[in-house]
């Protein structure tokens, strides 16, 4: 029999309670032989691993890819700092904490999904624009822009005037002076059945 269990045999049966005592004691060292285990497993796991890379390595010094760094970079993260002291071979623990930052980092990181520039304007409310515009011929932009913030929407007033001026309407005064034919026959429809 290992001396290691047959201490822990000792240790189990002083701590068994007594009729009638609680088994706090004996919930307490339970509690902590499990955070010990788990944290042994850590440990293993992290050796298991950096030996997998180490196979993985055959030149005299060590090059990780990205995938190598990320593995080892989790495993070591769960150790902690003092115990990859007790226990890092090949990366001094400093390194592995500084891989796991960069990790999390480039999680977070949304750059690559972004594009440069303002985001443009979503295409209903650029539809809603044009619509509002071509029904309401005297709204100039910041009527419009009232209108839109009613709505929910908060758009700039240079912005209505860029979205204005890219589908070639013309500002308020000049649309004003214009007359489209389907207004015309709308507004002197009457006169033309009358007199014919």
């Amino acid at each position: 029999m290992p001396r290691h269990s047959r201490i822990s045999g000792q240790i189990a049966a002083q701590l068994r309670p007594c009729p009638g005592e609680p088994s706090s004691v004996l919930r307490l060292f339970f509690c902590l032989a499990g955070w010990i285990n788990r944290n042994q497993q850590n440990v293993i796991e992290y050796l298991q691993e950096e030996v997998k890379v180490l196979k993985e390595q055959l030149t005299k010094t060590p090059r990780f890819n990205d995938e190598q760094r990320r593995r080892l970079a989790t495993k070591a993260k769960k150790i902690g700092l003092q115990r990859l002291k007790e226990i890092a071979a090949i990366v001094t623990p400093r390194t592995l904490l500084g891989w796991h930052q960069r990790l999390i980092a480039s999680k977070y990181d949304g750059s690559a999904k972004r594009s440069p520039g303002r985001p443009s304007t979503p295409g209903e409310v650029r539809e809603l624009i044009l619509r509002m515009a071509a029904e309401n011929r005297t709204w100039g932009y910041t009527r419009i822009q009232g209108a839109l913030q009613n709505l929910g929407h908060e758009i700039g007033r240079g912005t209505i005037a860029k979205v204005l001026k890219e589908a070639g309407v013309e500002p308020a005064p000049d649309r004003q002076k214009r007359t489209t034919w389907k207004e015309f026959l709308r507004t002197h429809w009457d006169v033309y059945m009358a007199n014919s």
